[in-house]
């Protein structure tokens, strides 16, 4: 497949997150190729996506001929079957070119992963249930997004406490140990908020911060 000025994703496993991942990027008007060893499955996602091909993506010269070099990114969201994810993702890391992003069941196969060249790890089952618990304990928090083991970025709408304050008077770095990143108001997002910034009805607040930190800060303004 000749590389385009379009960027080029192939999603290797058709399951419910690999589907769900091809069907997002195709969406978005890119070039995506779904491979699947089920051959009803590749099939089943034929309309949704450019190119559906049923492959065995543990044989190298099937990745090979398929030309997985040409692409910009790869996704490797084999399910349950962790020992055909770790291969698949050895053979691309020694076929060289795409980025690779690889779907981890847990935190050992995650170790795995990292440790045999994948580019970028993604625990999805992991970070939905992260999401959920948040927002079940602070119903303010639309979304929660982890950067590292230590560091994560929360989405936080603005609480009737916080409504009429400025950043100053809030003062969530000396209170928390949290950086205000941004504030959304409407379609508008200010990514460089000063410290005279008052927060209104609406506002969203982008809050980078230890977990443990922002945790307290979710605590602190919880509303039900």
């Amino acid at each position: 497949m000749a590389r385009t000025e379009k960027k080029q994703f192939a999603v290797i496993g058709m399951g419910r997150f690999g589907l769900s991942v091809a069907s997002a990027l195709s969406g978005m008007g890119f070039d995506v190729l779904a491979i699947d060893a089920n051959e009803q499955r590749t099939q089943a996602v034929s309309n949704i996506v450019t190119h559906a091909v049923s492959a065995d993506s543990t044989d190298e010269e099937a990745l090979r001929a398929l030309g997985i070099r040409n692409f910009d990114v790869v996704v490797v969201a084999i399910g349950q079957d962790i020992q055909a994810s770790i291969l698949t993702t050895l053979i691309l890391k020694d076929l060289g070119g795409p980025l690779i992003v690889v779907k981890a069941q847990n935190e050992l196969h995650g170790k795995v992963l990292n440790k045999i060249g994948a580019d970028k790890v993604i625990y999805p089952e992991r970070d939905m249930g992260l999401r959920v618990a948040h927002h079940l304990t602070s119903p303010n928090i639309l979304d929660y997004i982890e950067l590292s083991d230590e560091y994560s970025i929360a989405e936080m709408r603005a609480t009737s406490a916080m409504l009429g304050k400025n950043l100053k008077e809030l003062d969530v770095r000396a209170k928390f140990g949290c950086n205000v990143m941004a504030i959304k108001r409407g379609t508008r997002m200010n990514i460089s908020p000063t410290a005279d910034d008052r927060l209104e009805e609406g506002d969203i607040l982008i809050i980078v911060g230890q977990r443990n930190d922002l945790t307290k800060l979710e605590l602190a303004y919880a509303e039900s």
